[in-house]
């Protein structure tokens, strides 16, 4: 079976999300190619060659992908398409924009978010914002597949696949690139960190949430997440949110302030290795999930826990 994965990248370094997308298409068996679209790409594909597993490694090195829009990167992925049976991609923005163009140029299925491989062409992901699991079979001969790479380890380097330069697709010319506003912060990037603290509505205020959250950040080197609610209220940025409909995480250690277990924030999150949850209500949803639950005033418990570190 041969296997073309679309690397997430920066067009300079190597997202760990296709590290994690590469164990899920090792688990399916076959020949893997690894797809670096971009442009200045080339340090990211020599970082993709590294990687164990991955036979070749595609570099489309263009002007048209440098900023990865959706329809120039379908149009590649589909004119590669014949040679073969699996394409898939890391459940990011990015990537969850471009495979399902590349499904309906195909005329086939998109299975989403899998969480583990079952066989070939046998996979379960979660529906129901994480309540079940569903199993899902695809008859398609081609399969475009996305990952939820938090259910997934990185796989390790030591590989030394060849580079193959290779020309980008005709620019279907329907889109182009504006301007784009990045968020930067010393702190780790959401998805990929180890340790993450996030705070809830019960904060109270955009104020509270930065004066009691961020110290403990900071101290722990952690990321930090917030609710839905929270994020609805103002107190944190939409990058912040955990949840069905934000970000999905799994670091070594969670710490939920203030947030009650919403189904949909616990879809988020609760693949994380160790979860403490700090509620002043003990019958909070979030206490069922929780390796270590403390009951009482966050106002009081998290500036204590900062003043300990």
């Amino acid at each position: 079976m041969a296997i073309l994965l679309l690397a997430e990248h920066d067009n300079a370094t190597l997202s760990d999300q296709t590290a994690k997308t590469l164990t899920a298409a090792t688990r399916i068996g076959g020949d893997i190619t690894i797809l670096v679209a971009g442009s200045g790409a080339k340090a990211a594909a020599d970082e993709a060659a590294k990687l164990s597993g991955v036979s070749k490694v595609l570099l489309a090195d263009d002007a048209l992908l440098a900023n990865q829009l959706a329809e120039p990167l379908a149009a590649l992925i589909v004119s590669l398409a014949s040679g073969y049976d699996v394409m898939i991609a890391p459940a990011t923005a990015s990537a969850k924009n471009v495979m399902p163009r590349v499904a309906a140029l195909l005329d086939v299925a998109q299975i989403s978010e899998i969480t583990d491989v079952v066989s070939g062409d046998t996979f379960k992901r979660p529906i129901y914002a994480g309540n079940a699991i569903q199993t899902v079979q695809a008859t398609d001969a081609k399969k475009v597949i996305t990952v939820r790479t938090a259910s997934f380890a990185a796989a390790t380097t030591g590989g030394s696949a060849s580079v193959e330069n290779i020309a980008a697709a005709a620019n279907p010319g329907v889109s182009s690139f504006v301007s784009d506003a990045l968020a930067s912060s010393d702190r780790p990037e959401l998805t990929s960190a180890t340790i993450i603290i996030s705070g809830g509505r019960a904060l109270g205020s955009f104020g509270k949430f930065r004066e009691l959250i961020l110290p403990v950040a900071d101290k722990l080197g952690a990321a930090v997440g917030a609710s839905r609610a929270a994020v609805d209220a103002g107190y944190a940025p939409n990058d912040w949110q955990v949840g069905q409909t934000g970000k999905v995480v799994a670091p070594q250690l969670y710490i939920a302030c203030g947030i009650s277990g919403a189904i949909q924030h616990l879809a988020g999150m609760k693949d994380s290795k160790v979860i403490v949850a700090i509620n002043k209500d003990d019958e909070a949803p979030i206490f069922q999930v929780a390796d270590y639950g403390l009951v009482g005033d966050l106002f009081d418990i998290l500036p204590a826990f900062e003043k300990a570190l």
